[in-house]
């Protein structure tokens, strides 16, 4: 390894260029049949990781704190439009309950891997961070180390390397499950199966098909009578920029809020806790107004994807290496624990299988993957409530994890 980097690390504007491009390729790459099974956030890491390493970028540039200090708490509102814990509460229903239930079991799982993984000074900060991630998806990784004060690229490289490899597993697993007749016989049938919800789909499409041809008509007859050449760009159907700016207005004066905040009352890491308590509050006061808002998630995907390149050039090869395999079986104490206590609590509960593999999905992947695999499996029943959990589980992992990482301190 080199003393020095082909670009400096005041050379500012080529770093965040490089940064920037690495987030691009990941999503990029995610696109392709390769990078969709690594992910968008591998990619990233993975092509960071390499610049770093070979000596083309700096392990640490003010550019990497910058990333830290504004971007990332600029990217927790942007993602919490949907937080409206009202709606959440009354239509995720026996989904939530399961949700609730592998969030018991992955704090279970963490205080006993806390306890039997020997992990180090930093064990406390890695159990909340693992904590968080395990109770509601990746999002609450960033929020939480954030929160309690873990910033070594090495350790964090190291955790979510640790954590892609045993989310992979673990999804392959779960999805798996309901495949096993012996075993989803043990449990409720709530009648997930595709062949059900397709019948409700086609009464459904029926019932309302009058209805939109006439709701097409008059919206046809209105667009001809209104629309002028070029309307569509300039009112922002097709760009929202009003919406964008306001969204990006509000989690900067969020942002601000929380972090003034945290300096007058004096608690460390607070900061981002008084930001997703502001913004889960407005999704649910408002939720109509901040459902307009909700195309600016987008950006808020993309500021993340530059601080898992930032991850990744933080990370020396050397120390990912030593630290990894520890961090694998910690994550696979907690795993463990989690989905033996969600299936001995789901059975008795009476809770349907599918639900449980669900909300286990929405623990640990968050709200995009909880519906993917609720598609993928046909259960189109689920799919709204594996987003309401997983939005439940990104508005209030990040406060579980850093309670039990200061916990458990």
């Amino acid at each position: 390894m080199f003393d020095t980097t082909f670009i400096d690390a005041k050379d500012h504007w080529t770093l965040l260029a490089l940064l920037i491009v690495a987030g691009g390729l990941g999503l990029w790459a995610e696109r392709t049949r390769w990078g969709a099974r690594l992910s968008a956030v591998v990619v990233t890491m993975g092509v960071a990781f390499v610049l770093s390493n070979l000596s083309v970028i700096p392990s640490a540039a003010p550019v990497y704190d910058v990333t830290w200090t504004y971007l990332v708490p600029l990217a927790i509102p942007l993602l919490l439009f949907r937080a409206n814990l009202r709606r959440i509460i009354k239509e995720a229903g026996a989904t939530l309950v399961a949700f609730g239930i592998g969030g018991v079991g992955t704090l279970l799982g963490t205080v006993l891997a806390f306890h039997i993984v020997p992990m180090g000074q930093h064990a406390w900060q890695l159990a909340g961070i693992f904590a968080a991630t395990y109770v509601g998806g990746a999002l609450n990784f960033v929020a939480t180390a954030k929160a309690v004060g873990l910033q070594s690229g090495d350790l964090l490289a190291a955790s979510m390397a640790a954590d892609n490899l045993m989310m992979a597993l673990y999804f392959m697993v779960i999805f798996a499950l309901p495949g096993f007749h012996w075993l989803r016989q043990r449990y409720t049938d709530r009648g997930y199966d595709p062949a059900v919800d397709v019948a409700i789909d086609v009464a459904k499409d029926v019932a309302k098909d009058v209805t939109e041809d006439i709701a097409k008509d008059i919206e046809m007859t209105v667009d001809e009578a209104d629309d002028e050449p070029g309307e569509d760009d300039a009112s922002g159907r097709n760009l929202p920029l009003l919406e964008l700016g306001l969204a990006l207005a509000l989690s900067a004066s969020l942002c601000a809020l929380g972090f003034w905040l945290q300096r007058v009352t004096g608690l460390r890491g607070s900061g981002i806790l008084f930001t997703t308590v502001f913004i889960v509050a407005l999704a649910t006061l408002f939720p109509a107004q901040l459902e307009r808002l909700v195309p600016a998630e987008r950006v808020g995907v993309f500021l993340m994807q530059i601080f898992f390149a930032v991850i990744g050039a933080s990370a020396n090869v050397a120390i990912v290496l030593r630290v990894g395999p520890i961090l694998f079986l910690f994550a696979a104490v907690i795993l463990s624990v989690h989905l033996l206590f969600l299936l001995v609590a789901g059975k008795l509960l009476r809770l349907d299988l599918a639900e449980l593999v669900i909300a286990s999905n929405a623990n640990m992947g968050g709200p995009t993957t909880a519906a993917a695999m609720a598609t993928a499996r046909g259960w189109r029943r689920l799919v709204v409530p594996a987003i309401l959990c997983g939005t439940l589980g990104y508005a209030s992992a990040t406060f579980i994890g850093t309670a039990v990482g200061f916990w458990l301190k």
